[in-house]
């Protein structure tokens, strides 16, 4: 059948010159596949290092530029800061000295809560809705103005698109009004320091993120100077947590997070077994989708065993031993990275070597008292900001911008702002070791030492 079709294409072809030759089912097969894009992050290596792609993470190694011009430093001032990155509504007024003088956050729990996870559109309106308001208040609360306030700044990258800009273009809009200078801030390096605000902390040091979409190992070594020393390659820890909190039918007002926190104090931390991330592999990598499918399994088990459909809830005692074996492990795997990354930095951390421990999920009191057991044992020393600051804020973008501001810098005003969706750290490189040249003896020499 197939032959004589093609035998009557070609006498039609050879009458009808104008009718164009076919491409066969294979050729088009072909031109669709090069068509697909490749994946965006290289097979096996963490998705938080810039490779080449995009634009890279901040650095201050120039000269200052000042773009906008800079706070009056003669005297304390004040800088209100905005974070738009997800689903957090929040601003901050920050005295340059470290005094917060005003908070605001709205949540967007309830707007995302039956929806299993954070729908972009939803945040972007909610945002809109709730900045005015969260603006008002953080100035309300200190009793200041926009003439009072010195500098204006906000979370430009890396976060979702269409919510970075919310934040990003109502704060250049207030500096070009009042005439401010302002500061784009990155929002991974203000969770990192953020740390700085409360405690005596000079760089360099570790800092552990843990969060809804990120979990890195950074080397932070001044203001616009991080490095990554390993990053998730699949799902961040606080994106773990959530999973496992639906999968066991938990929720909370606060997050699946804090749900399974809760549930898990009531459990058996060994009553499931569960099998630890990468164990093998020596390295600063996290993973955490093979535990969450392992969970999965798990609780699919349990289902069968109890008799129960899809639909029908375990019993509590379950649900808690579930919860708690799966914490328990999760955190087992931070430990192991750890103690990888203390090794590495050893040599680059001076005599007292510090870990900070930020992000979101840096509010979890299991992982809070695991991890300073870790540092303990190790001989380091660990930071870690109050509760409220762990979670995206206002405070920790205002900080950051006096910190960049501390050192000569502010960017141009542009109400139209361009927002920066990924915007990843240079990979860590480790010093190179000295070399230290050994002259041999000579066979004659070595006779010589050994009759003498």
């Amino acid at each position: 059948m197939r032959r004589a079709t093609m035998l009557f294409l070609a006498a039609a072809r050879a009458l009808c010159p104008r009718i164009a030759p076919q491409p066969t089912r294979r050729s088009i097969i072909r031109a669709a596949k090069s068509k697909v894009t490749k994946p965006r992050y290289a097979t096996g290596k963490a998705k938080a290092v810039y490779r080449g792609e995009g634009l890279g993470a901040p650095s201050y190694d120039s000269a200052p530029i000042a773009s906008s011009g800079l706070p009056d430093t003669s005297k304390p001032y004040a800088v209100l800061g905005i974070e738009t990155s997800c689903d957090d509504t929040a601003a901050a007024i920050v005295r340059s000295d470290g005094t917060i003088l005003g908070e605001a956050v709205a949540s967007q729990h309830e707007v995302h809560a039956k929806y299993g996870g954070i729908v972009p559109g939803l945040a972007k309106e909610a945002h809109e809705k709730a900045i005015d308001a969260v603006v008002d208040e953080a100035l309300q609360q200190a009793h200041l103005t926009m003439e009072d306030i010195g500098a204006v700044a906000a979370t430009v990258g890396p976060g979702l698109e269409i919510c970075l800009r919310v934040g990003a273009r109502k704060a250049a809009h207030l500096a070009a009004k009042y005439e401010k200078p302002f500061l784009h801030c990155h929002h991974l390096e203000a969770h990192c320091l953020v740390a700085r605000l409360e405690e005596q902390l000079e760089f360099p040091y570790l800092a552990l993120l843990v969060s809804g979409g990120h979990c890195q190992l950074l080397w932070v070594q001044g203001v616009g100077d991080c490095s990554v020393l390993g990053g998730t390659l699949d799902d961040a820890l606080g994106e773990a947590y959530d999973k496992a909190a639906r999968m066991l039918h938990l929720s909370s007002e606060t997050g699946g997070g804090p749900a399974l926190e809760q549930a898990a104090l009531r459990g058996n931390t060994t009553a499931i077994d569960l099998p630890v991330p990468m164990k093998k592999r020596k390295d600063c990598d996290f993973s955490y989708a093979g535990l969450k499918n392992a969970l999965r399994g798990r609780v699919a088990e349990r289902r069968d065993e109890r008799g129960l459909s899809d639909e029908e809830q375990l019993p509590d005692q379950d649900v808690y031993d579930l919860a708690a074996s799966f914490q328990s492990v999760a955190i087992e795997h931070v430990e192991d990275r750890l103690k990888v990354a203390f090794k590495r930095v050893i040599n680059e951390a001076g005599s007292a070597p510090t870990l900070a421990l930020v992000g979101g999920v840096a509010a979890n009191a299991e992982l809070r008292r695991r991890v300073s057991a870790v540092a303990s044992q190790a001989g380091w020393r660990l930071v870690v900001p109050p509760p409220r600051l762990c979670t995206d804020n206002g405070v920790m973008v205002a900080w950051s911008a006096i910190e960049k501001a501390s050192l000569g810098f502010s960017d141009e005003i542009d109400e139209e702002v361009e927002v920066i969706p990924r915007w990843p750290f240079r990979e860590h490189a480790a010093p190179e070791p000295v070399k230290i040249a050994v002259k041999l003896a000579s066979k004659a020499e070595r006779a010589t030492a050994a009759a003498a």
